[in-house]
């Protein structure tokens, strides 16, 4: 089976499987979205929503994080890993944004990861899931270990493996492949060892036990 063809059997399989597939990050506008994905890194998003309930209830614009004290802002989000880093990079995208974008999350690829701490991944998040705009595919740890298991990809680098998924994949399954890869990868096929009995792509995948 070629990996196109593999793609789309995936796709009908997941969607089934989980129907509801949507970020598993809370948030209500665009920045919000940024400032959860940005904590994300490493983090679970089930910690990650903790974190931002009261966070977002405390901050309401762009500006107040840009203007928030750098401390007690870590205070804020100091129960997510790496929290000094983010919490600069937030506070330095939302001043960043406030500058040059008009207090607006900007909709481009290229702007996007210009701000502090924004790479490809968060840049794809914010896109697909705000704007609808499928600029590429969003590669966490999930859906790389699930490209690399299932033979989509041969490589680790997650640009490269999104270079890898692109073209195999049609343009508007791009969000929607991300997420699916991502539920599967918690649900099923996880990091130490896959679920093959519970697998509903068993017999499409190479890494399946025989």
């Amino acid at each position: 089976m070629k990996n196109k063809e593999k793609v789309i059997d995936i796709l009908k399989c997941l969607k089934k499987l989980y129907p509801e597939h949507k970020c598993a990050l809370n948030y209500k506008t665009p920045f919000e979205l940024l400032v959860a994905t940005i904590l994300s890194a490493q983090t679970t998003d089930v910690q990650v929503n903790k974190v931002t309930e009261p966070l977002f209830k405390k901050y309401t614009s762009v500006k107040e994080y840009a203007d928030a004290d750098p401390e007690e802002f870590q205070k804020d989000v100091g129960s997510v890993n790496f929290y000094r880093n983010k919490a600069s990079n937030i506070q330095g995208s939302a001043r960043m944004i406030i500058e040059k974008y008009g207090s607006q999350v900007p909709k481009t690829m290229d702007k996007l990861i210009s701000l502090p701490g924004v790479a490809r991944k968060t840049a794809n998040i914010v896109l697909s899931n705000v704007y609808g705009i499928n600029e590429g595919i969003a590669v966490d740890t999930h859906v790389k270990r699930l490209s690399y298991r299932l033979g989509l990809t041969k490589n680790e680098d997650p640009v490269r493996v999104e270079e890898d998924l692109m073209p195999i994949t049609p343009k508007e399954e791009w969000g929607n492949l991300s997420h699916l890869l991502i539920l599967h990868g918690r649900k099923v096929c996880q990091a130490r060892r896959p679920n093959h009995a519970e697998c509903v792509l068993k017999d499409i995948c190479p890494s399946r036990e025989i």
